[in-house]
């Protein structure tokens, strides 16, 4: 029992109405339950008060008709022994009004009676002396009730009281009415009536309603979550299917069972993914073949490039001993020829990533000092487009483990755009590093992009202006290539630029591929587009 209380207490009662929230969500056979619950409940609530009322007034309507006919029938005893009676003196008439209480009494089932001398009658020598029993003699006979009496000759008025009784305050009413003693005048005639009866049985009622209504609520809310899961099951089912097709299991079908809706959504789901598994079964085979195609043409490509290239190189050695026309053609060629070796370079890297084939060489790294190689290596072009390389670096010391080539590669393509793109201005490379990533980021401030280019910039082919003359001769695969390069240490590659502001890439890299990062040790300002 202890252990009970003990987890109890232990539930933490603030996050209750959340879980419940979330569950209500999540749910469709509890809200549909609740649902039946909550509107069978305001049915019973209704229906409760509405007979309470109804069977309340009946209790009351049927219990008054029955005072008020005692009443009558007491108050005519009453008066036949008053008119058959011979007063002569006080006592006589005392001894007559003591006899038709207790016939009043007999007559009206009522012990609780009140008899008051009218205010219109004389006082005469002979007129007996007032009677109130106890109970009626704290105000409960209103003196509104007695001005309708005393005016209404020959009819009965009555009012709703609170009587006093062993067991408290119970309701009743008193009647009353007027009475004539011969030879003295009117008087008024109370008689008190409890309802106390009526009370308990009304009591009674409603509590076998309300006790039959939390029955018949338990039941509907059982009832409820039985059909919903009837319902649920099959849609849950249906989701979940939907969710292990949507994860890649493209094999995964509804089980159709019977011949309802419910069946014919399975039907229709099955073959909607049977369907779906056939175009994605095609897809593939044509993506496999496309690949494979790629593959094979550059890896053919390979030999007779070489040969070209030996050839191209034999020629541009000599164009100096051609005339200037041959030589032109020469350094046309060797261009050409570099374009395409580079060209055939990227699809064959390409290729590599869409088979699934690239491996990671690791080895420590040191992300600053490779920065500094690719800076060296690009000086001449840095310097022959005027634009000075800074680099900051606050963080990026200590060695990580990346693959060295993959990540001078990246480096290497994002320095070559920002000088190809800078228009001459400084170009800035931060570096920093914090607990779980090193970051690198490249920033000129050259004629930048717009967000439709930014969205398209690490697409394959893509150039952000195809008519623009490049000094480095890209084939619009580098970023794309560098993205990957990215993603298979498990980093992320993000860009922010706009118009005539210039470009910010920026390279995030966990300190090891296997452990994940949250948070970059440098910001992209502004909108980030990430491709992690």
């Amino acid at each position: 029992m202890k252990s009970f209380f003990d987890r109890l207490i232990a539930i933490d009662w603030l996050g209750v109405p959340g879980r419940i929230g979330r569950f209500w969500k999540r749910s469709l056979q509890f809200r549909a339950a609740s649902l039946s619950v909550a509107l069978t409940a305001i049915a019973i609530i209704g229906t409760g008060v509405y007979m309470s009322a109804t069977i309340g007034s009946d209790l009351f309507n049927s219990r008054l008709t029955q005072a008020l006919t005692q009443s009558k029938r007491a108050e005519d005893v009453a008066q036949r022994i008053f008119d058959s009676a011979v007063a002569t003196d006080r006592s006589a008439v005392a001894n007559v009004v003591s006899s038709a209480l207790v016939s009043i009494r007999d007559a009206s089932s009522s012990s609780l009676v009140a008899f008051y001398r009218s205010p219109a009658t004389k006082l005469s020598p002979l007129a007996p002396q007032e009677f109130v029993s106890p109970e009626l003699a704290s105000g409960e006979i209103s003196p509104a009730l007695r001005a309708k009496v005393s005016a209404g000759q020959g009819a009965q008025f009555w009012q709703s009281v609170s009587l006093a009784s062993s067991t408290g305050e119970v309701p009743g009413v008193v009647v009353g009415s007027v009475v004539t003693i011969g030879g003295v005048g009117d008087y008024e005639l109370y008689l008190a009536y409890s309802f106390a009866e009526s009370e308990q049985t009304l009591a009674l009622i409603m509590q076998v309603l309300w006790i039959a209504g939390l029955a018949l609520l338990i039941l509907v809310g059982v009832i409820s979550w039985f059909i919903g899961r009837l319902v649920v099951g099959p849609i849950k089912v249906t989701a979940d299917t939907s969710a292990r097709i949507a994860s890649g299991d493209l094999s995964a079908r509804v089980p159709e069972v019977g011949d309802d809706v419910l069946s014919v959504l399975a039907q229709n789901f099955n073959a909607m993914a049977r369907s779906m598994q056939r175009q994605v079964t095609n897809l593939e085979d044509l993506s496999s073949m496309q690949q494979r195609f790629v593959s094979d043409v550059s890896h053919e490509l390979k030999t007779p490039l070489t040969t070209i290239r030996l050839v191209s190189d034999f020629l541009y050695g000599k164009r100096k001993d051609f005339d200037p026309a041959v030589a032109e053609s020469v350094d046309a060629l060797h261009a050409g020829v570099d374009r395409f070796q580079g060209l055939l370079s990227d699809l064959l890297e390409i290729s590599r990533y869409d088979a699934g084939t690239v491996r990671l060489d690791l080895e420590p790294v040191n992300v600053v000092n490779l920065v500094d190689e690719v800076i060296a290596s690009l000086a001449g072009l840095a310097l022959e487009r005027g634009s000075v390389v800074t680099v900051v670096a606050p963080g990026g010391h200590a060695d990580v483990m990346v693959d060295p080539r993959r990540i001078r590669r990246i480096v290497s393509n994002l320095l070559a755009n920002a000088i190809e793109h800078g228009e001459g201005k400084p170009i800035v490379i931060e570096i920093d590093s914090n607990r779980d990533a090193v970051a690198v980021v490249v920033d000129d401030q050259g004629v930048g992009m717009n967000d439709e280019q930014v969205a398209q910039v690490f697409n394959r082919f893509y150039r952000a202006d195809p008519a623009r003359k490049r000094t480095l001769g890209g084939t619009g695969l580098g970023l794309a290539i560098s993205l990957e390069d990215a993603r298979i240490h498990n980093g992320a590659l993000d860009v922010w630029s706009a118009p005539t502001q210039g470009a910010r890439f920026r390279l995030t890299l966990p300190r090891r591929p296997s452990k994940p990062w949250r948070l970059s040790p440098l910001p992209v300002q502004r909108e980030v587009i990430s491709r992690a």
